[in-house]
């Protein structure tokens, strides 16, 4: 017997970043929309507890207690008195340190896997709880569809959707890690005042009337300029996005994929096309949201 559970990657309509807490964390206000683009997480019995994964840059996921996906496993395992006796295998779609939360994602998905799998029958406010020991992202992967996510992320509050919205995602060349991010970041601001992170009101109504060319107008991301720093190069990807006609284009998180957001699906091939032949990227995913969150298939 196995269980295999389909989760969807993140982009970020909104984060909002504080200064940095006596913790080392950020508090956040941080807009989740889940996109399809999607791993899959195959639990199945086994004599100890280990990892294997495939697909595009399967090479880049680590396969040690470092990986949340084990880490998923093991809290479960632990709070329920038993082993964590599981093959966890990924089949990984999501870009690998592309800022779409994709280690947050398998990390949600093996939980959601394990618990069926063991018959733990473990309660949604468990789980959330384990998610958010486990990372920021966690939560979000397991809830899906979009969400308001505040203390460093892990709180959520669903948000409302009127509509589909059309993205482009342009993979870069390299990755970028997240704790270099917000060490840019925390750089960065160093010599000037961090507002208190609040949720954007014209982006959560844009969200909620389903309008793409309002949410154009409102998308923010306070981590792109550390990103930039870093990787100068998603400054000329952004810009092949808005040439070729995305309503906008911004950093995913703390990157190094751009999202590039478009008014339909048919735009969101030209788009496509167009940053594919530009040179400024590895490669070009095409998505739409708002999707479910982590699922037994």
């Amino acid at each position: 017997m196995s269980v295999t559970v389909r989760v969807p990657a993140k982009v970020n309509v909104q984060l909002a970043v504080g200064a940095a807490r006596p913790d080392g964390f950020h508090d956040l206000a941080n807009v989740f929309l889940a996109v399809g683009l999607y791993d899959e997480v195959t639990a199945t019995p086994a004599g100890d507890l280990r990892v294997t994964c495939t697909g595009p840059d399967a090479a880049q996921v680590p396969l040690d207690r470092t990986n949340l996906a084990v880490r998923a496993a093991e809290a479960l395992a632990a709070r329920y008195g038993r082993e964590p006796r599981v093959h966890l295998h990924i089949a990984k779609d999501i870009p690998v340190a592309g800022g779409m939360a994709g280690g947050s994602a398998d990390g949600a998905a093996a939980l959601v896997a394990c618990d069926a799998l063991w018959g733990t029958g473990a309660p949604r406010e468990e789980l959330l709880e384990i998610c958010a020991e486990l990372g920021s992202d966690v939560p979000f992967s397991l809830v899906g569809g979009a969400a308001l996510g505040t203390g460093r992320g892990e709180r959520l509050t669903e948000a409302e959707t009127g509509g589909t919205f059309h993205w482009v995602f342009a993979m870069a060349t390299r990755g970028l890690s997240t704790p270099a991010v917000f060490r840019e970041f925390d750089r960065l601001a160093q010599d000037g005042h961090v507002p208190v992170p609040v949720a954007s009101r014209d982006v959560l109504d844009a969200l909620a009337k389903g309008d793409p060319d309002a949410l154009a107008e409102a998308l923010t991301n306070d981590l792109q300029p550390a990103a930039l720093s870093l990787f100068p190069e998603l400054a000329d990807t952004l810009a092949a996005g808005r040439a070729a006609g995305a309503l906008a284009a911004l950093v995913s998180g703390s990157g190094p994929t751009t999202a590039h957001l478009v008014r339909d699906a048919e735009a969101a091939e030209e788009v496509a096309r167009a940053l594919h032949a530009s040179g400024t990227c590895r490669s070009v995913r095409v998505a739409a949201g708002p999707v479910p969150g982590a699922r037994v298939i």
